[in-house]
Parts: C-alpha cells; sequence; structure tokens
C-alpha cells in the first residue's frame, strides 16, 4: 500500500544517503572499493530501498550479515554484488551458490564443499577469507596451521578466492596496529606463493575515516552511510538520514498528584498539562527512557514521563499549551530546532547509535524522501 496509515513512522532521506556515501568515496579515493553494510534491514532504514541510492554513488558491494538478508537484496537486485560476512552454515551453502552470493569462509571443509556445488550448479563460487587478528569472533585463528590451510583453499580447482579481511576491536591505537600487521603478515605470506587476492580489508566506519593508513584496497562502512559518527575527523561532515515522528493524539489536564501511567512511578506536582503520543518500545523507542527522554514539539522539547508502553508513551506539554490534537511530534531529530539526534538519544539510552536504529520494527512505516519529496512509502504489514 503506497498510503501512510499510521502517524507515527520513520522518514528517510535517500538523498542524504546519497551524499554520504559520495562523502566517503571521496575520502577514500578511486582506489579504495566500498563494501557497503546494509545489514539489520540497512542499520533499520529499510535496505532494499536505499541500495539504489547506495550503488549509484560509488558502493562496489552490498555487504550484509545473514544468508537471508541476501537473499532478499537478491531476489530484488539480480546484478548487485552482495556479500555475505558472517557464517552460513554447510546446509544453506547451496543458496549461496545458485543466487551468486560472495560467502565468508573460514574452513577448508566449506571451502571444499563450494568448489563442490559450483561444479553441481556450474558456476564459480566466490569466497572471502575471515582471518581473526584479535577480535576473537569469527574466522582463522592467526597460525601458520591456518595459512597453510588458507593455502589448500586457493589451489582448489573451483572457487574463487577473492579477498581476506579482519575486524578490528578498536581498543586502541596500539592493539590495532597489531591487528593490522598480522593481517599484513598473511597476505605477505599468500601472496609470496603467487596467490591473487583482489580485496584485502580491515577497515568499518570509523577506521575507515580515521585511520587512512589502514584502509588497504577496500572499507566496510556501515554507519556512517546513515550519517551516524563514531569517528574523530571533524572534516568529514555527514548527513543524518533518518526521522522518527509522530502526532499528539490526545491531551489532557492532570492535577496535582495525580500518577502516569504503570505502577505511578510518575506523579504530578502541580497542575500541569499531559498528551499521548502513538508510540512506544514495540516501535523500537528504548524503554529505560523514562523520565529522560523527550520529543519536540513546536520547536519545544516535551520530556517524557512516566513509564513507556508498548504502544504509547506520555508527555508534559505544560510548557507548551499551543500544543493541539494532530501537531507534529519529532521523537528523533537531526539535532536542530531542539530535536534529539541518535548520537543524543543513544547516550541517554545508555546504548550505542547503531542499535538505536536497528530497533525500528515492522509496523513502523518508513517514508521515503527523493529529491526532497516523498518518494516511496513502505509499510511492511500490508
Amino acid at each position: 500500500m503506497n498510503q501512510l496509515i499510521r502517524d507515527t513512522y520513520v522518514e528517510i532521506n535517500l538523498d542524504n544517503i546519497a551524499y554520504n556515501m559520495q562523502k566517503i568515496k571521496d575520502v577514500v579515493g578511486e582506489n579504495v572499493a566500498i563494501a557497503a553494510v546494509v545489514k539489520a534491514n540497512g542499520y533499520g532504514h529499510g535496505a532494499v530501498d536505499l541500495a539504489p541510492a547506495i550503488m549509484e554513488n560509488g558502493a562496489d558491494y552490498l555487504a550484509v550479515a545473514t544468508l537471508s538478508e541476501a537473499l532478499e537484496l537478491r531476489n530484488h537486485y539480480s546484478d548487485y554484488n552482495i556479500f555475505i560476512m558472517g557464517y552460513t552454515p554447510d546446509e544453506y551453502l547451496e543458496h549461496v551458490v545458485k543466487n551468486n552470493i560472495t560467502q565468508t569462509i573460514f574452513s577448508l571443509r566449506q571451502a571444499e564443499l563450494l568448489n563442490i556445488l559450483g561444479k553441481k550448479y556450474n558456476k564459480i563460487p566466490k569466497v572471502q577469507i575471515k582471518y581473526d587478528t584479535g577480535f576473537n569472533r569469527l574466522g582463522y585463528r592467526d597460525c601458520q596451521e591456518s595459512i597453510d590451510e588458507i593455502n589448500q583453499i586457493f589451489d582448489l580447482d573451483n572457487l574463487e578466492v577473492e579477498g581476506i579481511f579482519s575486524h578490528f576491536a578498536l581498543a586502541g591505537k596500539e592493539e590495532d596496529d597489531i591487528q593490522y600487521k598480522k593481517l599484513m603478515n598473511v597476505i605477505e605470506q599468500l601472496e609470496s606463493k603467487g596467490r591473487t587476492i583482489k580485496y584485502k580489508h580491515i577497515c568499518d566506519s570509523i577506521s575507515g575515516i580515521d585511520y587512512p593508513q589502514y584502509r588497504l584496497n577496500m572499507i566496510r562502512p556501515g554507519a556512517i552511510i546513515y550519517g551516524l559518527k563514531s569517528y574523530k575527523d571533524d572534516s568529514v561532515v555527514l548527513k543524518q538520514a533518518l526521522t522518527f515522528k509522530t502526532k499528539i493524539y490526545h491531551i489532557k489536564t492532570l492535577e496535582k498528584g495525580e500518577g502516569v501511567s504503570y505502577d505511578y512511578l510518575w506523579k504530578s506536582d502541580k497542575k500541569c498539562i499531559v498528551g499521548t503520543l502513538p508510540f512506544g518500545y514495540a516501535d523500537g523507542y528504548p524503554r529505560n527512557m523514562r523520565d529522560k527522554g523527550f520529543v519536540t514539539i513546536h520547536g519545544k522539547k516535551a520530556p517524557i514521563i512516566g513509564v513507556i508502553c508498548m504502544d504509547q508513551c506520555m508527555v508534559d506539554l505544560t510548557d507548551i499549551p499551543e500544543a493541539r490534537v494532530g501537531d507534529e511530534v519529532v521523537i528523533y531529530g537531526d539535532g536542530t530546532g531542539n530535536t534529539a539526534d541518535i548520537q543524543e538519544i543513544s547516550l541517554l539510552a545508555g546504548t550505542n547509535k547503531n542499535e538505536i536504529v536497528c530497533r525500528f520494527t515492522r509496523r513502523t512505516p518508513r517514508v521515503y524522501i527523493k529529491d526532497g519529496k516523498i518518494y516511496k512509502i513502505l509499510n511492511y504489514l500490508l
């Protein structure tokens, strides 16, 4: 349905996505490829509908975490390069091969299985080797036995080893440098054996901006595509793509001493005006924002009061007497006009920006803006 039938929605500015991609490409240069990370439904922004703006503005790959995410994109975009950065169990690798998806591997056994499946479907599967330099999540352990096994993968007759990569723990400059040197050591050993490696990468959003010396010939930007800044280089200015909006549904006057929401954890200390807003933690808003979060109405901050409910929450409108039912409410803005941007929300909620945007659920529609006007309305439930 191309019609907005709920007043609580996430607005996504595709022009800002395009701008951010162009800025990233300008920073890293033409010789560094971009694997644009669109896992977790494009960090809550909607992977399928973001893909064209990303691919048309400098990306070489769309990178996801799971096979299901990759297949969703493949169903819409038959020719895009898609890269699964996570583990895919053996029994599902057939889908990887049939759909021309690049798979992360870190075992000879999976390489051999992909080699066989490639012959079965008359394809040459592409893989990238995950090498664990200290993050201790996925990947080959850093040792000579691992390097010897990777060399055996290169020798398989129906498999293309397209790249090798690792992931920074970002524990500090000294630790980052140790991780980088470990990756370079394995790359140098492989290349000394005549191995050709198209893509070599270790940088994510933060390291991709702050540490040009670590970029190699590919980076994996995620949060920065969406304008979420954690890097330190102030010369790189990006634009937040997401705004979270709703409208006032009900207004009432409370007398001194009346409580609001479950357990009456908030009680009025004077006569006040309270508004009810139709969003809650089922829309992804952090429940722990009680008594510290706020929304913006008519350019003024309205504190959230009482326990946040699954579908609704209440705000104090006493200092916004002009507020009326139906007025627009900005839940997350870009930090201008007294709005809270994703950074401020994440600090108040005690988490990081990525978790905040990944919380958005399917019942919250997405409204896409392109060329300054509504381009598409996406209702996941309809």
